[in-house]
């Protein structure tokens, strides 16, 4: 079965919709230094306090030293961590012995066929990837929520190969969202800015793409 992941849930009346729709996971954006969707800390301690534990709540951060990272996932109550830059070596691992109940996804964000290489390194390292169309390597950092599809190919791959359960975020719309997942075959899927109107998360669009992926779980 294909899951669905709502990311930059602003209030709780948004979790609540994405998850009558029948999504499995929501996604809390913290500090970020570009794109949409980042909320203060007690916004999504308030959210994360109510979702947990019927659902999967997952906290987007762009911090990359460990103490920081654990510090805020811990303040945050969530039960997972969206890693959307890259971690120095050794960090993967001294962030599981200081929160060890918290599932950890790191994030890649596919911009050719390097990225797959990326994606096998850090699989043994993780719970999950989740694949995104960011650059790290902007002036300005682009670490999610671009609207932007990346190359799919690339993505099947990963899928394929990383060993470990797979999201894909990246573009994704109630209209391209079944060929998505015929194409790339993942575990789940991640969406933002395709379920949005004027950076309300739009009902209507949520039920469309909730249709879309019916026939394809």
């Amino acid at each position: 079965m294909v899951r669905f992941k709502v990311c930059c849930i602003q209030s709780i009346a948004e979790a609540e919709l994405a998850l009558r729709h029948g999504a499995s996971a929501i996604g809390l954006v913290s500090a970020m230094p570009s794109g949409p969707g980042p909320i203060g800390d007690d916004a999504i301690r308030e959210i994360a306090s109510w979702a947990t534990p019927r659902t999967r709540t997952f906290l987007l951060t762009s911090r990359t030293d460990v103490a920081g990272i654990a510090t805020q996932v811990l303040d945050a109550g969530v039960n997972t961590v969206q890693l959307v830059d890259a971690l120095p070596k050794g960090a993967h691992i001294a962030l599981r012995m200081m929160i060890p109940r918290v599932r950890l996804v790191q994030v890649i964000h596919v911009r050719g066929p390097e990225s797959f290489d990326e994606a096998q390194a850090v699989a043994p390292l993780v719970d999950e990837i989740l694949l995104d169309s960011g650059n790290p390597n902007a002036a300005v950092k682009e670490l999610g929520g671009t609207g932007r599809v990346h190359d799919w190919s690339v993505s099947r791959r990963i899928v394929r190969e990383s060993g470990v359960p797979v999201w894909l975020a990246g573009g994704l719309t109630p209209g391209n969202v079944a060929t998505a997942v015929r194409e790339v075959g993942p575990h789940g899927v991640d969406v933002c800015s395709g379920l949005r109107e004027a950076g309300i998360l739009h009902p209507e669009r949520l039920a469309r793409f909730a249709a879309a992926l019916t026939p394809v779980v």
